[in-house]
């Protein structure tokens, strides 16, 4: 029974893997970009350093091709999550960063938020800005932080 269990549960985390990689696999190749693999990592609720992502890459690219396929990313993207290996960032340190960021009023306004996406870290590129902007709960036109953090963080803990 306990097989039973954890194979259900293996199967849940290689449909997450495969349905996070499709989304970048714009010709149905069963391939994408090295390029995207990042951006991948990240969707799936993972926190990896620029250092263990290059690791990574280099463990299932194509032959130094640029290219990655989903039948050699998904065992070992498997592997990452059963193992936690890059576990995403506690919400209460990424509410700090905010809060030290911006002086702790607690909100921002767009300009502020795409300023921040743009500038800080890995630059985010306009289209991933304007994607994030538009499911962004404002009042008043302000951006609330806390919300947003439990948004965005919210999918990580399921």
């Amino acid at each position: 029974k306990l097989i039973s269990v954890v194979s259900e549960s293996v199967s849940a985390v290689e449909q997450k893997i495969t349905a996070a990689f499709k989304v970048f696999d714009y010709d149905s190749s069963n391939k994408v970009d090295v390029r995207e693999i990042g951006t991948i990592i990240y969707s799936l609720g993972c926190c990896p350093t620029q250092a263990d992502i290059h690791k990574f890459i280099a463990e299932v690219e194509e032959e130094h091709s640029g290219v990655v396929f989903l039948e050699k990313f998904l065992p070992a993207m498997t592997k990452v999550l059963l193992e936690n290996k890059f576990p995403p960032i506690p919400k209460s340190t990424i509410l700090q960063a905010f809060k030290v960021k911006l002086d702790q009023k607690g909100y921002l306004k767009p300009e502020e938020l795409k300023k921040l996406l743009m500038e800080e870290g890995e630059p985010f590129t306009q289209q991933e800005i304007e994607e994030m902007l538009a499911h962004t709960d404002r009042e008043d036109n302000l951006i609330y932080y806390p919300k947003l953090i439990n948004k965005l963080t919210s999918d990580l803990t399921q």
